[in-house]
């Protein structure tokens, strides 16, 4: 590969990685061909991208990054492939577990990087597993502030016979 070739490959990945809030980095290592292809398949249906590159050109592109990854450099060795996610935080997470669950221990997460927040190491699959996007967030903090309010709308809709039969009673005492 020349130094061209690489600039450029280094330049598209920071591209990439400045326009996407959700990334994370995973070892391919011992993956198999055949099991890389089926799990490319499963990112291509869920709707993420799945890549390999060198750790020297992801450590290029990361220092390019206004955000500090820093953090991510002591994971790059071996073989390193990123899932891109557009749209939420946990998906890359989910889609491993699920690839886990069908008998494949692999790929094993090296690093995560969610909305400037820095997961390291593969222990962390069920944090991200449990991260909610942004759009969980608001639909949680919109049901909690209906919750009350449903609540007191129910209560005058269920009492209101009583409520009319207690001033009914009052005002036909007077």
């Amino acid at each position: 590969m020349t130094r061209e070739e690489k600039e450029i490959i280094v330049k598209d990945l920071s591209e990439k990685l400045a326009n996407t809030n959700y990334f994370y980095i995973t070892d391919a290592s011992k993956m198999t061909v055949a099991s890389i292809n089926q799990f490319r398949r499963l990112c291509f249906d869920r709707g993420l991208e799945y890549k390999v590159y060198k750790n020297s050109l992801i450590k290029k592109a990361l220092d390019t990054l206004e955000a500090d990854t820093s953090a991510l450099d002591g994971v790059l060795k071996g073989s390193s492939g990123i899932m891109f996610s557009a749209e939420s935080g946990n998906a890359p997470a989910k889609l491993i577990k699920d690839f886990r669950k069908k008998g494949n221990p692999l790929p094993l997460i090296k690093g995560a990087y969610i909305d400037s927040g820095i997961y390291i190491g593969d222990d962390q699959l069920e944090t991200l597993v449990n991260i909610k996007s942004k759009f969980e967030l608001i639909g949680d903090i919109i049901g909690l502030l209906q919750s009350p309010a449903k609540n007191v709308v129910s209560a005058l809709q269920s009492s209101g016979g009583k409520l009319a039969g207690i001033l009914k009673t009052l005002s036909e005492k007077e």
